[in-house]
C-alpha cells in the first residue's frame, strides 16, 4: 500500500541496496537530527524518505523499534540514574530489558555484544538521547560487574 507520508516518514538505510523502514513522523522525532530534519522541511514537501548514512538495517530496525515503542509521553524511558546503582536489569523496564538481552547482547551473553555497539554508534549519529543513556549504561553494567569480579 501507499506510504501516508502525512503521518509516516521512510527512512533508508546505508546498505548497498538501502532497507527501507515506514515509521511514524512522531517517532521518528525521538532522533534529535532527524526531528530538525522534518521541521526545517516544508510542510508542502511531504515525500519525506531520509537516507541515513551511517546506518546499517539491521541496526536501523533496532532503533526503530526502540522509537516506535517509547515514543508515546506515557511509555518514555525513566531517567537511569549515573553512576549505576546496581544492575542495569534491575533499573529498566521489562521492555527494555528484553530489548537489551535478546539480540543487542545476545542471550545476556556480555562477550556477545557487537549489536549493542551498533546501537550505540546509530543512536549517538541519531541523537536519540533516551536510547543512547540506556544503551551506554548497558556498557557501564558490563564493565562495572567485570572489575567487581575480577
Amino acid at each position: 500500500g501507499a506510504v501516508d507520508f502525512s503521518k509516516c516518514v521512510v527512512l533508508q538505510s546505508n546498505d548497498q541496496k538501502p532497507i527501507e523502514y515506514v515509521v511514524e513522523r512522531e517517532a521518528a522525532k525521538m532522533s534529535g537530527l532527524i526531528k530538525d530534519m522534518l521541521e526545517d522541511q516544508d510542510a508542502d514537501d511531504q515525500q519525506t524518505i531520509i537516507p541515513i548514512p551511517n546506518v546499517n538495517g539491521r541496526t536501523l530496525k533496532y532503533v526503530l523499534d526502540y522509537c516506535e515503542h517509547h515514543y508515546p509521553t506515557n511509555r518514555r524511558a525513566e531517567p537511569i540514574e549515573k553512576p549505576l546503582k546496581g544492575k542495569i536489569e534491575e533499573l529498566i523496564s521489562q521492555w527494555d530489558k528484553a530489548f537489551l538481552l535478546t539480540d543487542l547482547i545476545k542471550g545476556g551473553d556480555e562477550k556477545q555484544h557487537e549489536l549493542l555497539i551498533e546501537v550505540i554508534m546509530a543512536a549517538n549519529f541519531l541523537n536519540i538521547k533516551d536510547l543512547l543513556d540506556l544503551t551506554c549504561a548497558a556498557v557501564a553494567s558490563m564493565i562495572k560487574g567485570k572489575s567487581a569480579e575480577q
